[in-house]
């Protein structure tokens, strides 16, 4: 839809168009922050370095199996639309160039370790005495001050500090944490709203700001309702397995062929050590209509008149017993047969996806989320499109990610104005490493 509402085409411009962004961050908090600002048409220009390769560039997957610092899905996902250039950091030449392209930057997002950046004399206050409007947002896992400012690592440890790491687990059993390092991907979307929010305050006043965004302090909004809880009721969440407070059924059950009907929800290993190919429904009744409905697809009007689950009340009171009617009933059915069933009925209910079920999601397939983008050694680059619908200026990725130092004669020459001998100098200093 158009502004006044009615059905047009979407006008040429993206809304970022003209917003320059010096990129000096690495792994995934920080450049999915770069990116999003790419995907609606801002020059970002990202640094790396040969000497310390980023760590999304040896994580892969890679085609074929084969690892190659040019070829990373992680690395491409996080980072196209961008311009690359190789700057070693830790040369005062390279710190020279880094400090150039802050001052034709109008933001510098980066996410080193506090206090890096001072190091290098590439500080907020240092670099706005020669851009006063510089928008610069650091992004560290517990934020630049305070008692716990010099904790390093990733999003797994960002969960820890959080409280994530201690409601993900089985009753009775070692937490697991949920899987992957959490807040690299929370962080970042607090962090772009924070930015767009000083962009606005920038063109409206002139003024520039520094903005610090503790990916920690970001997760813990998402844990608000048990944080809540503790101040009134005093009790401390746990793990819990897949159950819910506040609805039951709420888990997810292996579906027909994977297993013996009644097997528990949870799967097991096989003699590689390695979990069995199965099938899995999530299954949710959120209320007690949804809950009647689901008994009586499940065991007819006996089930739904079963005074043990008749409330929200009961039904956690009896849960053990609960889960085992509706794992036994899943057992003897295909997943997608369960899926249709229920949705039908309006009771929430998905497949557990595999990699090759999301690619194949036809609501994911509708909405663009995978998109091709051409690629110099893999033909095409495959990445999520953005996660925003705009009408009049719909947004995604324009190009790949790019090789290490691919841009650097384009950067250096083209938007900071460097000549031939400024350039051959900087090669042969070995500063664009």
């Amino acid at each position: 839809m158009s502004r006044d509402g009615m059905q047009g085409e979407p006008v040429s411009a993206l809304p970022l168009d003209g917003l320059k962004v010096l990129d000096l961050a690495w792994v995934v908090a920080g450049p999915v922050i770069g990116r999003m600002l790419a995907d609606y048409g801002a020059t970002v220009v990202r640094v790396e370095s040969t000497k310390r390769v980023d760590t999304t560039r040896v994580m892969g997957p890679f085609p074929g199996g084969r690892i190659d610092t040019r070829q990373s899905a992680l690395y491409e996902n996080c980072n196209a639309g961008k311009l690359g250039i190789t700057l070693d950091l830790a040369s005062p030449g390279g710190q020279q160039v880094a400090r150039d392209l802050a001052r034709w930057a109008d933001v510098v997002v980066e996410s080193f370790s506090p206090g890096q950046m001072r190091r290098w004399g590439l500080g907020y206050e240092s670099l706005r005495e020669s851009n006063p409007g510089l928008v610069m947002l650091s992004t560290s896992l517990m934020g630049q001050t305070g008692a716990y400012a010099s904790f390093a690592g990733y999003g797994n440890i960002g969960a820890a500090m959080a409280g994530f790491q201690q409601l993900v687990g089985w009753p009775g059993e070692l937490p697991i944490g949920p899987y992957g390092p959490y807040t690299d991907y929370v962080g970042p979307r607090f962090g772009i709203v924070a930015l767009l929010a000083a962009l606005d305050h920038r063109r409206r006043t002139g003024e520039g700001c520094h903005l610090d965004i503790s990916q920690a302090e970001a997760g813990m909004q998402f844990l608000a309702p048990q944080i809540a809880d503790y101040s009134v009721t005093g009790r401390v969440a746990a793990h819990e397995g897949n159950r819910d407070a506040q609805m039951a059924p709420h888990g997810v059950f292996r579906c027909r062929g994977d297993a013996p009907p009644g097997a528990i929800e949870r799967p097991a290993p096989h003699a590689s050590g390695e979990p069995a190919p199965e099938a899995w429904v999530a299954i949710v009744a959120r209320s007690d209509a949804e809950w009647l409905a689901l008994a009586a697809l499940v065991g007819g009007e006996e089930l739904a008149g079963d005074p043990r689950f008749a409330t929200l009340a009961q039904r956690k009171a009896n849960e053990d017993a609960l889960e085992a009617i509706v794992a036994g009933w899943a057992a003897q059915r295909d997943a997608d047969e369960i899926v249709e069933s229920l949705q039908w009925l309006g009771v929430p209910a998905h497949r557990a996806s595999s990699s090759l079920d999301m690619i194949e999601d036809p609501q994911l397939r509708q909405r663009g989320h995978f998109v091709g983008v051409a690629h110099p050694l893999m033909g095409t680059s495959w990445v999520e499109g953005s996660r925003y619908r705009l009408s009049d200026t719909p947004g995604g990725p324009q190009r790949c990610a790019p090789m290490p130092g691919g841009d650097n004669e384009h950067v250096l020459r083209e938007l900071l104005g460097y000549g031939d001998d400024e350039i051959a100098s900087l090669r042969d200093a070995g500063v664009l490493s």
